[in-house]
């Protein structure tokens, strides 16, 4: 296959990039600094400068693509919540999408799958209700969000493209969130953020690259599909098994006000409960590598 990869130098891009070519697949990334992705990617991806968020010639380039995976947008929580922050987030994503589906429209030969970046905040706070593919939209920002944003790469399906929404949860691997949310552990301040009681979906990064990839080879998948592993866990016990990966205690709750101080609104993604399940996936026969968190972390932290 030849796949066109929007946001293709960040954490899950670098990682489903080199995946991909492992696989001899052929890959072309969208990247705003061309030079960077390139340090990052290696010589065996191709690097087009660009950015998404604008019309420019690297449009042009998704014509003869077999599938494109749309993982651009704005890091949700890198700065606390602003109106301006919110409209930078939203844009990021909604625009950038949609600069990408005409960029399929006026493709003479265009792609045969649109995979598009969501979330399971589309499901806002579901309490400890087990949310799938099939259960209502919430009506948070982060909800909203996602909305606008599946409803732009929806407008592929008119061209005749295969449009998949890919609702991703915590995806831990080496990088990304855990990166970030190591750090007080290491410092002996880990532990849940507010109650705790709220429950958190994740996904290892080998089966997130691995459901894109059957996704990008499966003509049977279209739609919205929860890309999460199957045992959802409470904060209070997602703390407890970092810890122990990291050999650090986990007895230092984040309280909500501290977290309303450093993100402001945004504190609402990480108190929501999401108890997110991938019914899709498991009904399309995909085979998880790691259904247990423990199982996921010890990979992880094993060297």
């Amino acid at each position: 296959m030849k796949i066109f990869i929007s946001g293709g130098s960040g954490f899950i891009g670098q990682n489903l990039s080199k995946k991909l070519v492992s696989e001899g697949h052929s890959v072309t990334v969208l990247s705003r600094d061309a030079s960077k992705a390139k340090g990052v990617l290696g010589d065996e991806v191709s690097i087009i400068e660009g950015d998404p968020a604008t019309v420019g010639d690297w449009q042009d380039q998704i014509d003869g693509h077999d599938g494109v995976v749309n993982l651009c947008g704005e890091a949700i929580l890198a700065k606390k919540w602003t109106p301006e922050r919110k409209k930078l987030i939203l844009d990021s994503r909604v625009v950038s999408t949609g600069n990408i589906v005409s960029a399929i429209k006026r493709a003479k030969n265009k792609p045969g799958v649109l995979v598009s970046g969501s979330a399971i905040g589309i499901y806002g706070d579901g309490g400890t209700d087990e949310l799938t593919e099939d259960s209502s939209v919430g009506t948070t920002f982060g909800a909203k969000l996602c909305h606008d944003w599946e409803e732009a790469a929806n407008s592929a399906t008119a061209l005749g493209v295969r449009v998949v929404k890919i609702r991703t949860g915590d995806v831990l691997g080496k990088g990304g969130i855990l990166a970030k949310m190591e750090t007080p552990f290491k410092l002996y301040l880990g532990g849940p953020f507010g109650s705790g009681k709220q429950y958190t979906s994740w996904i290892h990064i080998d089966d997130h690259v691995g459901i894109v990839i059957k996704i990008l080879e499966d003509e049977s998948i279209s739609g919205p599909v929860n890309l999460v592993a199957p045992n959802p866990v409470t904060g209070r016990q997602f703390a407890d098994a970092l810890g122990k990966a990291l050999k650090k205690p986990s007895w230092f709750a984040v309280p909500k006000f501290s977290l309303n101080l450093m993100f402001g609104e945004g504190s609402e993604l990480i108190l929501e409960s999401k108890k997110a399940l991938p019914k899709k996936m498991l009904d399309s026969g995909y085979q998880f590598k790691f259904e247990d968190l423990d199982k996921a972390l010890a990979d992880i932290y094993k060297n």
